[in-house]
């Protein structure tokens, strides 16, 4: 609520919002907010289009020689327009089969057998794949393929820094695990460009990561405060919390019960806070400040 609906409605609001007065957000070029809002799916989200690369995969191909010997533009390579999507599934890749009594089923489009595409589309290449070959590599796999590109190799390197490297492009959003899905907004978020600093703000992004991959997601928040930015989570993670610069404990409990500042300061001074709850989690885990 605080971080949110105060600190965050008055940045976009620019006056104070459900507060009195707020200092400090003068120093900051902009704010930027990750919530827990799922990503938008259906079956054509893919995380190419989530992560907001898609448009310079598809001019990449649309400035191949053979797309212009072929009039092929930018929407010829989308699989969401008519004009170079598969007419069977309509760049589904897939159809769908409806059970009366059980959920339905999904199947490979015997037309275009996945490939999304119409033939003449996947005939242009780039390094020996087709747009249809690319939707099938891993982040991974996409990296050492485009790079050097930068509209391309960058927003990759992040989703590969943040542990995404598994994921293939063109995978069905709705095929991935609620933590793969938080990564990929959350990389999505650092991948849009701002002027500096900005003030980060996250609400629990570690719901749902393995500890090595909270690992890879700290060392995205040393890569922001390198850079100049200014990060504040929301989090309950005692990974998280310990790594801290400056901890806010906020309680003693919650809802109607919390509200108020129990410990303030370095993760250690607030373990060694005997009214704070997390001071104990603090000790119990890491032993006594």
């Amino acid at each position: 609520s605080l971080v949110f609906d105060v600190v965050m409605a008055s940045a976009e609001a620019g006056r104070p919002v459900a507060c009195n007065g707020l200092e400090g957000l003068d120093r900051f070029a902009g704010v930027r907010g990750i919530g827990q809002e799922p990503l938008p799916s259906n079956p054509r989200s893919v995380p190419a289009t989530a992560a907001g690369f898609f448009d310079a995969l598809r001019g990449l191909f649309a400035s191949l020689p053979e797309a212009k010997a072929a009039g092929f533009g930018r929407a010829h390579f989308s699989f969401l327009g008519r004009e170079g999507r598969c007419g069977r599934c309509g760049g589904l890749g897939r159809t769908r089969i409806s059970m009366d009594f059980l959920a339905d089923v999904w199947t490979p489009c015997e037309a275009c057998r996945g490939g999304r595409y119409r033939p003449e589309v996947l005939r242009v290449t780039w390094k020996g794949k087709s747009v249809a070959d690319v939707l099938g590599l891993t982040v991974e796999e996409a990296l050492a393929l485009f790079s050097g590109l930068p509209g391309l190799e960058g927003p990759l390197r992040i989703m590969e820094e943040i542990g995404l490297g598994y994921v293939r492009l063109g995978q069905p959003l709705d095929t991935l695990s609620g933590g793969e899905s938080q990564r990929l907004k959350l990389a999505a978020g650092l991948m849009r460009p701002g002027k500096v600093p900005l003030l980060y703000l996250f609400d629990e992004p570690t719901a749902g990561l393995h500890f090595r991959d909270i690992d890879r997601l700290l060392g995205v928040f040393r890569h922001l405060l390198g850079e100049g930015h200014s990060v504040v989570v929301i989090e309950h993670d005692l990974q998280v919390v310990s790594r801290a610069g400056y901890v806010v404990d906020l309680g003693p409990d919650g809802g109607d019960g919390g509200g108020r500042v129990v410990a303030t300061g370095t993760p250690v001074r607030v373990a060694g806070k005997r009214d704070s709850r997390t001071g104990a989690a603090l000790r119990a885990r890491f032993g006594r400040p």
